[in-house]
C-alpha cells in the first residue's frame, strides 16, 4: 500500500494534491476518479448516528438511528467492557450505513459544570476520561471503522469557542487536559485526531506545531489524520504546516487554492503537501479495505443494548428510608412533564432522530399494573414560567397518593453544544414543583434528566433522588427498571456536584474576560480542588449508592518499596454483605502528603468495577506504574517521581476511603538542583547535601547580618528572619564578611555536590 500510494502521489497534479486537503460538502472526502481513488463518508456521533441523508444538500435529515445514551453518562457506568460493547455495536452500525469515520469520542475534561457540552465528555478527571475514550475507540475501530478522537484541546466552553484564547500554564496541561488524550491516542489509536476551535496560549489549536506534531505525532507517535473540527481552520497553509491534514467541511475550493499559491510563490514546501496526502489516501485506503459488506441490523435488539447501558449508568443519589426500590405502593403519583415527553439526549451535532423512545409513564405503567398510577404535568417544558394551576393539580394527585415520583431537570434549550449555561439551577417551575409536593407528600423521589450537575436546594426535603443524566433514547425503560427492583443502580458521579456554582474551581475565571480566559485554578480541577480547599460538595467524584452494601478488606501491595520504574500491584477484596445482587466500582487514589511540590491530596489512578452475589466476595487487583506517582516537571520537561512515601488509598468515592497503605518510591531520576545568586537560605537548609554546607557558615552569616543576640535567645527566629533572603544578600547585609569571591566559592562547592 506504502509504494501504491507513493506511486499515486507522483502521478498527481499539484491540484488534485491540494483538493485533497479539504472535504467535498459536509460529510466526505474528495474523491479523485482519474486515479481511482474514491471518498469516504464520516458521521457525526459519538453515542449514535447522525448521519445525514446524502441526496438532502442542506444536512437536515438525518436517518433513524439508536441514541445510546451520551458521554456523561457512559463515564458513570466506569466500565471499560461495557463502553467497549457500545463502540462495537456502533462500530457495526457504521459498516450497516457505509460510513467510514464515526465523528467522537469527546475526551475534552469537564472544568465548569456550565460548559454548553459538558454532556458529550467523559469526567473532570483526566485517568478516568482517557480510560473511557480508550474502550471507546477499541470498540468502534475493532469493526472497521474508524474514530476521530476530538476536540484537541482544552475544548472547555463553547462561550466564543471559535476564537477564545486560553492560558494555561505547562504542568496543567500536560497533567489535566492533555493527560486525557494521551493514553487513547497512544494505546487505543484512533485512526484520525479532531482538533479544537479554541486558541490555547495564542495559537489556534488548527494551527499549532506544538501540539499537532511535536506532541501528537512525535512525542506520543500518532500516525493517523488530523481533521480540523467543522470550521476550525483559520488559515488554512498554517494549519497544514502545523500537522493539519485534512480541512472539514469543503471550503468550496477557498483552502486549497492558498495552498497552491503558497507552493507556487514559495512559502509552502510542496514536501508538506505530499506528506499531508499520504495521510490523507492512507485513511482513504484503510476505510476502503475495512469495509464489509453492507449489513443489517436489527434496531430492537440495539435499542435493548441502550437500556442496559442506561441501566448501568444512571446513579442513585440519595435513598432516605430505603425508599427505592418501590414495593407494596398501591397509589403512585408521576408527576413531570418529563415523564411524557423525556429529554435523553443533548443538543447540536450529536443529536441522534431516535427510531424508537422509551417514555417513562408507559414504562412505569407496564411494571405496575396492580397499582394505581396517576399523572400530573407540573410545569411546561417550553417555558420556565410557574403555572401554579399545574402544581396545584400535582400537589392534590401527590396528596391522593402513598408516593410521588417527580421527573424534573433542565429543558433542552437550557444546554447545548454551542452556548454554555449562566448558572446551576433548575428552571424555577421545576425546583418550585418540588418543593410544593414535597410539602404535602413526605415520599418523594426525584428523577434528574441533564447534561451536567444541578444545585438540589429542595434535596432535604426528598427522600430519594435518581440522577438519569439523559439515558438514551431507552432512558424510560431504564428508570423504571432502577424504580421498582428489576435493577440495581451501579453508576457512580464522574464529576462532582458543589453545592453552589461559586464553590467551583473555575468560577472567577469562567467563561473569561472578551476574548481571553484564564485558566488560573490550574491542577485543582472538580475533586482536586475541593478536598485541597476543604469544601464539602453536594455530592463527591466517584459517589454512587446500591441497593445492597459492601465491604472492602484485605489491602496489599506486592512490594512495600519499588523504583518508579517498576510496577506495583495493589489488591483487595470487596464482599456484597446484602441481600441483592449488586456491582461496585472500587476506586484507587494516590497521595503524597510531604511533597515539596504543589499537588492535589489524592488523585485517581485505578478502578474496577466488579459484581458481586450476596454474600460474594471477589479479589480486585490494580496495577500501577510510574505515571500513577508522577508529576509534570517543567523544568526537565518530562514526568517524574518525588523519592519518598505514598499512601495507596482504596474507596468507594474520592469522600469514602475504606482502606490505606504505604509504599516507598525511589525516583530513578535524579534532577541536579542548580544553585545561584538568587537561591535562599531556606532552600538551601531544605536540602539534605547542602544543608552541611551552609550550616558550617552560619555562625559567620548570623554575625554578618547583627542577629547574634537574637541567636543565642531564639536560633529558630533568626534563620526564619533569614529563611528567604538571597545568597547574593549575604553580600550587601555581612559589612565584608561575605564577598562576591565566596559567594562564588560557595556555588561551585554547591553544584558540585
Amino acid at each position: 500500500m506504502k509504494e501504491k500510494i507513493t506511486q499515486l502521489i507522483a502521478r498527481m497534479t499539484l491540484e488534485e494534491k491540494a483538493s485533497l486537503c479539504s472535504g467535498v460538502g459536509a460529510w466526505h472526502t474528495k474523491a479523485i476518479e482519474r486515479l481511482n481513488i474514491p471518498a469516504i463518508m464520516m458521521s457525526d456521533g459519538p453515542h449514535g448516528l447522525r448521519k445525514v441523508i446524502e441526496d438532502d444538500e442542506k444536512g437536515n435529515e438525518t436517518i433513524e438511528a439508536i441514541c445510546f445514551p451520551p458521554a456523561v453518562n457512559l463515564a458513570s457506568s466506569w466500565d471499560r467492557d461495557l463502553i467497549n460493547q457500545v463502540g462495537q455495536t456502533l462500530g457495526k452500525e457504521c459498516q450497516a450505513e457505509d460510513i467510514s469515520i464515526i465523528l467522537g469520542p469527546a475526551a475534552n475534561i469537564k472544568r465548569s459544570p456550565l460548559c454548553g457540552r459538558n454532556f458529550e465528555y467523559y469526567s473532570e478527571d483526566p485517568y478516568l476520561s482517557s480510560e473511557m475514550a480508550s474502550a471507546h475507540i477499541t470498540g468502534v475501530q475493532s469493526q472497521g471503522v474508524g474514530t476521530s478522537l476530538k476536540h484537541f484541546v482544552a475544548n472547555n466552553q463553547e462561550h466564543m469557542r471559535m476564537s477564545i484564547n486560553e492560558h494555561i500554564d505547562e504542568r496543567t496541561m500536560r497533567e489535566i487536559y492533555l493527560a486525557s488524550f494521551e493514553k487513547p491516542v497512544k494505546e487505543a489509536k484512533p485512526w484520525t485526531v479532531m482538533c479544537a476551535y479554541n486558541k490555547v496560549n495564542g495559537t489556534f489549536c488548527s494551527e499549532h506545531p506544538r501540539l499537532l506534531t511535536k506532541i501528537l505525532r512525535n512525542e506520543w507517535g500518532f500516525e493517523g489524520l488530523v481533521v480540523s473540527d467543522w470550521g476550525a481552520v483559520n488559515e488554512r497553509v498554517d494549519a497544514l504546516k502545523a500537522g493539519l491534514e485534512l480541512e472539514m467541511p469543503s471550503s468550496d475550493g477557498i483552502g486549497e487554492n492558498k495552498i497552491i499559491e503558497a507552493i507556487k510563490n514559495g512559502t509552502l514546501k510542496e514536501e508538506i503537501l505530499d506528506n499531508a496526502v499520504r495521510i490523507i489516501l492512507n485513511l482513504v485506503f484503510k476505510a476502503l479495505k475495512n469495509k464489509k459488506n453492507s449489513q443489517n441490523y436489527n434496531k430492537n435488539e440495539h435499542h435493548l443494548k441502550a437500556q442496559k447501558v442506561a441501566e448501568e449508568s444512571i446513579i442513585l443519589l440519595k435513598n432516605q428510608e430505603n425508599i427505592l426500590p418501590i414495593n407494596g405502593s398501591k397509589k403512585i403519583a408521576i408527576i413531570g412533564e418529563f415523564a411524557k415527553e423525556p429529554r435523553y439526549q443533548g443538543g447540536g451535532s450529536s443529536h441522534i432522530k431516535s427510531f424508537k423512545i422509551d417514555i417513562p409513564l408507559d414504562e412505569i405503567k407496564k411494571l405496575t399494573t396492580d397499582a394505581m398510577v396517576q399523572y400530573a404535568q407540573g410545569y411546561d417544558i417550553n417555558t420556565d414560567e410557574i403555572d401554579n394551576t399545574l402544581i396545584d393539580e400535582a400537589k392534590e394527585k401527590a396528596q391522593q397518593s402513598d408516593i410521588a415520583i417527580i421527573f424534573a431537570g433542565l429543558p433542552e434549550h437550557y444546554e447545548s453544544e454551542g452556548y454554555d449555561r449562566v448558572h446551576m439551577k433548575l428552571p424555577p417551575n421545576h425546583k418550585q414543583l418540588i418543593e410544593e409536593v414535597a410539602k404535602v407528600q413526605e415520599n418523594v423521589i426525584v428523577v434528574l434528566s441533564n447534561g451536567s450537575p444541578v444545585e438540589m436546594p429542595w434535596i432535604s426535603s426528598v427522600k430519594g433522588v435518581l440522577e438519569a443524566y439523559l439515558g438514551g433514547q431507552a432512558m424510560g425503560s431504564a428508570v423504571a427498571n432502577l424504580l421498582f427492583g428489576k435493577a440495581n443502580p451501579c453508576g457512580k458521579l464522574a464529576e462532582t456536584f458543589p453545592v453552589r456554582l461559586n464553590h467551583n474551581p473555575s468560577y472567577l475565571n469562567f467563561p473569561g474576560e472578551g476574548d481571553q480566559v484564564h485558566y488560573a485554578e490550574g491542577v485543582f480541577v472538580g475533586y482536586r480542588y475541593y478536598e485541597k480547599k476543604e469544601i464539602e460538595p453536594l455530592f463527591p467524584f466517584g459517589f454512587g449508592l446500591s441497593y445492597t452494601n459492601f465491604e472492602y478488606s484485605d489491602l496489599k501491595v506486592d512490594k512495600t518499596q519499588i523504583k518508579d520504574n517498576e510496577i506495583l500491584q495493589a489488591s483487595f477484596k470487596v464482599k456484597n454483605t446484602g441481600m441483592t445482587k449488586g456491582k461496585e466500582i472500587a476506586q484507587l487514589y494516590v497521595s503524597k502528603s510531604q511533597t515539596t511540590i504543589i499537588r492535589p491530596i489524592k488523585e485517581l489512578k485505578g478502578f474496577s468495577k466488579v459484581e458481586l452475589d450476596p454474600g460474594q466476595e471477589k479479589v480486585i487487583t490494580i496495577d500501577l506504574n510510574k505515571r500513577s506517582f508522577a508529576y509534570y516537571n517543567t523544568i526537565i520537561k518530562d514526568w517524574h517521581v518525588e523519592s519518598g512515601d505514598y499512601e495507596i488509598l482504596i474507596g468507594a468515592s474520592s469522600a469514602d476511603i475504606r482502606l490505606q497503605t504505604n509504599v516507598t518510591i525511589n525516583s530513578t531520576n535524579k534532577i541536579k538542583r542548580i544553585y545561584h545568586r538568587n537561591t535562599t537560605i531556606g532552600e538551601l537548609m531544605e536540602d539534605p547535601k547542602a544543608k552541611p554546607i551552609i550550616e558550617d557558615m552560619a555562625q559567620q552569616i548570623i554575625d554578618g547580618m547583627g542577629l547574634s543576640d537574637i541567636s543565642e535567645d531564639n536560633p529558630a527566629i533568626a534563620f526564619n528572619m533569614m529563611r528567604y533572603m538571597p545568597l547574593r544578600g549575604l553580600i550587601n547585609f555581612s559589612k565584608g564578611q561575605f564577598t562576591e569571591e565566596i559567594l562564588e566559592d560557595l556555588l561551585e562547592k554547591l553544584n558540585r555536590n
